[in-house]
């Protein structure tokens, strides 16, 4: 079980990296420039699937540390 937890703790690691931020750069949020902070942007193809995948990864971490709690 500590195995598998590592494995998917490694996995979300590298997948949270490989995610686009949401908003464009820092600057743009401390400057004000919040245009584009909240603009109505639709996630598809390669995007939506590691989305998907990081809460899949996360439930299933979550899940596995209340196991091994108890």
């Amino acid at each position: 079980m500590k195995i598998l937890l590592m494995i998917i703790s490694i996995l979300l690691i590298a997948i949270g990296l490989l995610q686009s931020g949401k908003a464009e750069s820092a600057s743009n949020v401390i400057s004000g420039g919040n245009d584009s902070l909240f603009a109505n942007r639709k996630e598809r193809g390669g995007e939506l699937f590691i989305t998907r995948l990081t809460a899949g990864l996360g439930a299933a971490f979550f899940i596995i540390c209340i196991i091994m709690g108890l």
